[in-house]
């Protein structure tokens, strides 16, 4: 694959170990290198997500991390958007069982508000937007999406959030019950990064001056 980018640093909007690791895997491959937050000025800023959509909230922690760092950003805002309860948890995936939410937290309330619901009107999604700011004003968005079931039980030890409850369209089994490997060529989020490689292969490297100053791809194709 032709490197986008040369030995470039890119402060990512978050410390989360498994996103991180996530963007890393597909990101090296473009010849970047993607920084913790932890490991940048930004360290310690919390950013407040008061959007109310995922292209919201991934904008509004690209621009934080680019203004603390002077780096070019990337953030991503994701989450489970399930059709029974209305599109929820949505942008509210990571605090769904309100305050002190943990992942197990989250997983027993959403089988507990799925547990009359049938097996064939369990439909779900995962949305992954990732942005990426850079410190001239660019601006470049994509989106991907993996559509999928809930299960009944959680499964698996990969992953996290949501992971052991969700089964991508075309699998038996979850996102947990995947090889790191196998869940990058289908996420939803490794759709948005892709399509952020096509972005930055038709309009320049991020920071560039070529290109529209804003640019949306997305991919809301099967898995």
């Amino acid at each position: 694959m032709e490197k986008i980018f040369q030995n470039v640093k890119i402060a990512a909007a978050t410390d989360n170990r498994h996103k991180i690791k996530e963007m890393l895997s597909i990101m090296e491959s473009f010849g970047a290198d993607i920084i913790p937050k932890s490991e940048t000025a930004a360290a310690g800023l919390e950013v407040e997500e008061t959007g109310t959509t995922f292209e919201e909230n991934s904008l509004i922690k690209a621009k934080a991390v680019m203004q603390a760092t002077a780096m070019t950003a990337l953030a991503d805002d994701s989450g489970l958007v399930v059709e029974a309860l209305g599109g929820a948890p949505g942008v509210y995936s990571a605090r769904f069982s309100g305050e002190g939410a943990t992942d197990e937290k989250n997983n027993q309330k959403l089988l507990s508000l799925m547990e009359n619901v049938p097996d064939g009107s369990r439909q779900a999604k995962f949305v992954s937007v990732i942005t990426m700011v850079s410190p001239d004003g660019r601006v470049v968005t994509a989106r991907g999406e993996c559509p999928g079931r809930i299960g009944r039980i959680p499964e698996g030890t990969n992953g996290f959030g949501y992971d052991p409850l969700f089964i991508p369209d075309g699998y038996s089994v979850t996102y947990a019950q995947l090889s790191a490997e196998e869940k990058n060529k289908i996420s939803h989020r490794a759709k948005a990064l892709e399509n952020l490689r096509l972005i930055l292969q038709s309009g320049g490297t991020a920071g560039g001056k070529s290109g529209s100053p804003i640019t949306e791809a997305e991919d809301r194709k099967n898995c």
